[in-house]
């Protein structure tokens, strides 16, 4: 116990109580109730205790778990300042004790969401976590809106470079949408739409983006907009961005001529009653991408007539050049069109970097796969040119990010591209590409499984 850690440190470093009561600052009376068990500790009495004794914040916490909580009955004014403490220290496997051996009073469950909530918006990120965690899974039976909600805050919180794990958290938090609030449901249907865009399942980005579509445009309609604080974005952002994300899929459908239509939705913005400032921010943003889009799904439908204006476009905006440049490259492998003059003026967008517009940053994890693609397209572009140092020398690189990612479409893709042309491939390329097809087995015997395919 710690109050046995306390008398043995005493009697080693030959020291009275009152001393001690000195270095810490705690009444010398206090300190001789605690060693002989007539009073419990307060958590400040404890941080003292433990810099006392020259020891790490948070040295005891685990003894004061056990003491202080599963020994006896818990206390709200003592757990919830012991939970922000262990926050504080990142002592996450003390909260996860402390949480779960709460679970058995419901009554913890609102002031511990509230607690999730209060250290979600300090930075404590795996700390509200832990906490939404075993909410979630104490209220699994209730179908309740909090429940929902803490799916949510797992859902954000957990999707990372890692598209095995987004794949797995995506779809189990889908079934939870329609039981958020609506003010949640706009923002939670977005986050989806992006985790599914960067995974290549333009299914499920087509069947969100009309319900996202449907869902914004009769609040819209009824409602108006909706109040800074109930959601990130206008209402007008979602209903065009709904458009957007279903061009996108008809695109990757091949099926131009849908994409086309839904570009047209996004770009004529007549439908917004007297837009405020922030409105048109969204409404310039949305037919700047109307333009760009347009260029690009025509090229991709074998208009390649437009690729000279397609460049001159870009060439004037900077946060475009990435996405068409995905695109070109696509084309010139498709149509056998040469772009040196294209990588040559932009070949310094060919390093990673992360993707905004005027309106906010880029879904990272749908960057990430457009940049494993990009580099493996670029490969192809060359090696149809038999540059084949360059040519697997991009494949590579795109080898390198899609394990990075876990991306088994771009592990796939990548593999199939360095053994169709192995035979024009250095030593040193070889001896790379051999390393690489290591990781991948290592990620097998992990048992962590491809994805990324599409549909």
């Amino acid at each position: 116990m710690i109050r046995e850690e306390l008398e043995e440190y005493l009697t080693r470093e030959n020291m009275s109580i009152n001393h001690f009561a000195e270095v810490t600052k705690i009444n010398a009376g206090t300190l001789s109730n605690i060693l002989n068990g007539n009073r419990p500790i307060a958590l400040q009495q404890l941080d003292r205790i433990t810099s006392g004794m020259g020891l790490t914040d948070g040295y005891y916490y685990d003894l004061y778990v056990d003491e202080c909580f599963f020994h006896a009955a818990p206390d709200w004014r003592r757990l919830g300042p012991f939970l922000h403490r262990c926050a504080e220290l990142n002592k996450l496997e003390c909260i996860e004790q402390t949480t779960r051996l709460m679970m058995d009073n419901l009554s913890y469950i609102p002031l511990l969401f509230n607690m999730a909530e209060q250290l979600l918006h300090a930075g404590k990120s795996k700390s509200a976590a832990l906490l939404y965690e075993c909410i979630a899974e104490s209220e699994k039976m209730q179908h309740s809106e909090r429940l929902a909600l803490c799916h949510y805050r797992l859902f954000t919180l957990g999707i990372s470079k890692d598209q095995n794990r987004n794949l797995l958290i995506a779809a189990q938090f889908e079934s939870f949408v329609d039981r958020l609030d609506e003010c949640y449901q706009f923002d939670a249907i977005n986050d989806l739409i992006n985790a599914f865009a960067a995974l290549r399942r333009w299914d499920k980005v087509r069947e969100l983006a009309e319900k996202l579509k449907v869902k914004a445009t009769i609040h819209y309609e009824l409602n108006g907009r909706m109040k800074p604080e109930e959601t990130k974005k206008q209402i007008v952002f979602y209903i065009m961005y709904a458009y957007l994300e279903l061009g996108e899929a008809y695109f990757y459908f091949e099926n131009y001529e849908s994409a086309l239509h839904f570009v047209s939705l996004y770009a004529d913005c007549n439908w917004v009653k007297e837009p405020n400032a922030d409105e048109m921010i969204i409404i310039h943003q949305f037919q700047d991408w109307a333009e760009g889009n347009r260029y690009m799904y025509q090229l991709m439908a074998g208009k390649v007539e437009v690729l000279p204006n397609y460049v001159e476009y870009i060439s004037t905006r900077e946060n475009e050049i990435f996405s068409a440049l995905c695109e070109i490259v696509i084309a010139a492998n498709r149509f056998d069109i040469n772009i040196d003059f294209v990588l040559d003026q932009y070949k310094s967008h060919f390093m990673y970097q992360e993707q905004s517009s005027r309106i906010g940053k880029i879904n990272e994890q749908y960057t990430d796969d457009r940049y494993v693609s990009l580099l493996a397209d670029l490969g192809i572009y060359y090696l149809k040119k038999k540059d084949y140092e360059r040519g697997l020398g991009s494949v590579l690189d795109s080898f390198a990010f899609a394990i990075e990612i876990r991306s088994g479409y771009g592990m796939l893709k990548c593999a199939g591209l360095f053994e169709q042309y192995r035979s024009f491939a250095s030593d040193a390329a070889i001896h790379q590409y051999k390393i690489y097809m290591g990781e991948v087995q290592k990620l097998n015997e992990k048992k962590i499984g491809f994805t990324g395919s599409y549909m």
